[in-house]
């Protein structure tokens, strides 16, 4: 995701392989772990989380562009996170609120739902489908510094996969510039 050479190659592969992309899931993310708030912020650490939760996906995209406008019915993914829903993590009555203030991951997925919003619009003429998924917290490595501070996470790297397959074979006339989870829309 922040190694342009690379991503470069991953699209003549994929080129030379299969000579389009139907689809597009950028799943690629860092975290650091429960995070640090804004007043305590290591800049270092925000610009690593930035770098690959928001750049690398503008990278991979555009590198796999030309690849999905070759499909019929291309479709982009970005797993995002509930963590990423401003409407959440200001709902008194929703746990996200309580949580300790961030600096870096949730910020990086709120702004990566933007940029989705932003590839909806400039791809719609194109009729490639661009939408943000929140899977909520698997029991995979990336959940496992909560499960060590003893939070439960009872959901399957399959259960937290069933958005984004949703999303990746969206009828043509599906939505676009959305942000969904289990449930259908997540408030931005």
């Amino acid at each position: 995701m922040t190694d342009q050479a690379s991503i470069d190659a991953a699209a003549v592969a994929v080129e030379q392989r299969h000579g389009q992309l139907d689809v597009l899931v950028n799943n690629a993310g860092i975290s650091d772990g429960p995070g640090h708030p804004p007043h305590t912020a290591d800049l270092k650490s925000v610009r690593e989380i930035f770098e690959t939760n928001l750049f690398g996906v503008i990278a991979v995209t555009n590198a796999m562009l030309p690849l999905l406008r070759k499909s019929a019915h291309g479709r982009i993914v970005n797993v995002s996170s509930g963590t990423g829903s401003l409407g959440w993590m200001t709902d008194p009555d929703h746990y996200f609120a309580k949580m300790q203030a961030g600096s870096a991951y949730p910020v990086s997925k709120t702004a990566l739902n933007a940029l989705t919003v932003q590839y909806a619009k400039d791809l719609r003429v194109d009729g490639i489908l661009v939408n943000a998924a929140a899977p909520g917290a698997c029991d995979t490595d990336f959940a496992k510094p909560f499960k060590e501070m003893g939070r439960v996470i009872a959901r399957t790297a399959a259960d937290g996969a069933a958005v984004i397959v949703k999303l990746s074979t969206l009828d043509d006339d599906g939505p676009t510039g959305g942000f969904f989870d289990d449930n259908g829309p997540v408030p931005w």
